[in-house]
């Protein structure tokens, strides 16, 4: 699964720290994510959109649609 996490965390300014502060992870978890080496459970995914103000579907995309 691919996503989008990168472009809008540096939309907002926020480092991967920070993005992993308020998700109550690693800064390892969010580069993994980022470079789709680790899928986040369901729940992160709703907290990592929530935290970036979207949707989970826009920062998510599933391989089949690329």
């Amino acid at each position: 699964m691919r996503n989008k996490i990168k472009q809008y965390r540096e939309k907002k300014g926020i480092s991967q720290g920070g993005l992993a502060d308020l998700c109550g992870v690693s800064r390892q978890t969010i580069n993994a994510i980022e470079n789709n080496k680790y899928d986040p459970s369901l729940q992160l995914a709703f907290d990592l959109a929530k935290t970036l103000g979207v949707k989970v579907d826009t920062l998510f995309l599933n391989e089949e649609e690329i």
